[in-house]
């Protein structure tokens, strides 16, 4: 089926090398269902060919689907009013290591909180996502339900974070010693890592061969403090046999980062090119605490340089780490170095412009330049940025031979007039509120704000009910045998009402 979108008042097309605005042009693009021509055949005026579809472009900006290098959706949807404020202060700023695993959703927890996220994803004008997650039952089929294009990324992991016992080592599951809940130790289990590995890589394959067509395999070794040189190798290994690519978490947090240079005697990002797997098929997730961001105060200034020459990728996630009080500083500058960075979601929201929105202030007040990074630069590299790391050249453009994937955005919703500079309005004050339809392979799968493949009400209830399931037994997984509301009480204290809760009411 052909559609046409008739004289488009704004669409952001790729010309010459990068993004430009065209205006009052049709856009036509085909979904391949009758044919092999799947994708844009029209950018330009007066579109003369066969039409099954037509819809008025006016008042309308048109833009290529955005694209998620980097997100959590089947556990982080369940920490909304959990995580927000929320960590072991003297553990470096960072509520990875002690806190963060505490609610774990169940297989139907983990479906509908992926459900809910791919949603807001779509919402968002996102038609391409990497999700990184632990292999588990459905999933590939919940990714291809959505409609969207996704790469499924199976982690793996050769140790495990524990709370440090007083004698120094890593306490498992009856920990030597009492618990000091200020330090990590590592709970190695190479073998574990290895098998875990062959798990992935059956994954992916399937990804590859799904019959949805919209689904690719990639491989994660989770972080760089958690895997062996030996695990890293040969993930690196399955990867290059099947044409996949690598994501790694790394440079994520101060105290990894202390970590790697006690260990190693050098940063996490030099290790990792110590071993060769810093290369362009590799995507560092996060880069933040590089060697030289101003709380490492380490000699070195070589990190920036190495990712840039190995032609590795970077996926940066503002906002997450904002609520840590954390940030990369002067991403502009990562740019400007040569790396090819896009843009991830995370943890939530799963909104793609509001990480955008997050990542433009971040950048301004890391360097106190407003010059320092654009609009445009941080609109290329949630559109092409993402598709070079997740290797595909057809992605993240609007122009005649790429993808079908376009976003639509109503230019008289109230917080997009007066229209002067549309991308501005839409990151910086609209969002996903103004997004109306967006298409994947030319399929419309948001129709008037509605996302037509997920029942969201549903997936919603559904997750209320299973985070209620986690927030019950989440004392027994602390090591100190907190519950989670000890760990993130309320904003506001719950108070009952007195009396029959009119003024001046006597209670009994």
């Amino acid at each position: 089926m052909i559609t046409c979108i008739r004289r488009a008042d704004w669409v952001v097309a790729w010309e010459d090398g990068r993004h430009v605005y065209h205006r009052d042009v049709d856009l036509a693009f085909d979904d391949g269902a009758a044919s092999d021509a799947a994708g844009i055949v029209h950018l330009g005026s007066d579109y003369q060919g066969p039409a099954d579809r037509e819809l008025d472009g006016s008042d309308r900006l048109l833009l290529p689907g955005l694209v998620n290098v980097h997100s959590h959706p089947s556990s982080e949807p369940m920490n909304k009013g959990y995580r927000e404020e929320f960590g072991n202060p003297l553990l470096y700023w960072s509520p990875l290591y002690d806190r963060a695993g505490l609610l774990r959703p169940d297989d139907e927890g983990r479906r509908a909180a992926t459900e809910l996220a791919l949603a807001e994803m779509l919402t968002s004008g996102v038609t391409s996502v990497c999700d990184l997650a632990a292999p588990w039952p459905g999933w590939l089929d919940v990714l291809a339900g959505s409609g969207m294009r996704a790469w499924a990324v199976p982690g793996f992991a050769s140790a495990r974070w524990v709370p440090r016992t007083a004698k120094g080592g890593a306490g498992g599951a009856e920990p030597v010693g009492p618990v000091n809940a200020n330090d990590v130790g590592y709970d190695w289990d190479e073998a574990a890592g290895h098998r875990a590995l062959e798990a992935a890589i059956a994954v992916a394959e399937r990804a590859d061969a799904h019959p949805s067509g919209r689904l690719a395999g990639m491989l994660s070794p989770a972080q760089v403090d958690t895997c062996s040189e030996e695990l890293i190798r040969a993930a690196i290994e399955a990867a290059d046999e099947h044409g996949w690519r690598i994501q790694i978490h790394a440079a994520q947090s101060l105290f990894e980062f202390h970590e790697m240079t006690r260990r190693h005697g050098c940063t996490p990002i030099q290790w990792l090119d110590r071993i060769d797997a810093l290369r362009p098929t590799t995507t560092v997730a996060h880069g933040i605490f590089l060697d030289r961001h101003s709380w490492t105060r380490w000699p070195t200034d070589l990190d920036r340089d190495l990712l840039a020459d190995t032609g590795t990728g970077l996926a940066h996630c503002p906002v997450v780490f904002s609520r840590h009080g954390q940030a990369a500083e002067n991403i502009g500058g990562y740019l400007r170095s040569g790396i090819t960075v896009g843009i991830g979601t995370d943890s939530f929201p799963h909104n793609l412009l509001e990480e955008l929105r997050t990542a433009a202030t971040l950048g301004w007040l890391t360097t106190g330049d407003v010059r320092s990074i654009t609009t445009g630069e941080l609109f290329a590299a949630a559109t092409v940025g993402g598709a070079s790391l997740v290797g595909r050249d057809d992605l993240g453009r609007l122009a005649v031979g790429a993808a079908a994937d376009v976003v639509s955005v109503d230019l008289t919703h109230r917080a997009m007039v007066p229209v002067r500079d549309p991308l501005r309005s839409l990151i910086y004050t609209a969002a996903d509120r103004a997004v109306t339809d967006v298409f994947v392979a030319g399929r419309p799968v948001v129709v008037d704000g509605r996302v037509t493949t997920i029942d969201v009400d549903d997936a919603g209830r559904r997750l209320d009910e299973a985070r209620r399931r986690a927030e019950a037994t989440a004392g027994d997984r602390h090591h100190l045998g907190l519950a989670a509301s000890d760990l993130s009480p309320l904003s506001l204290p719950v108070s009952r009402p007195v009396g029959d809760g009119r003024a001046g009411a006597a209670g009994p």
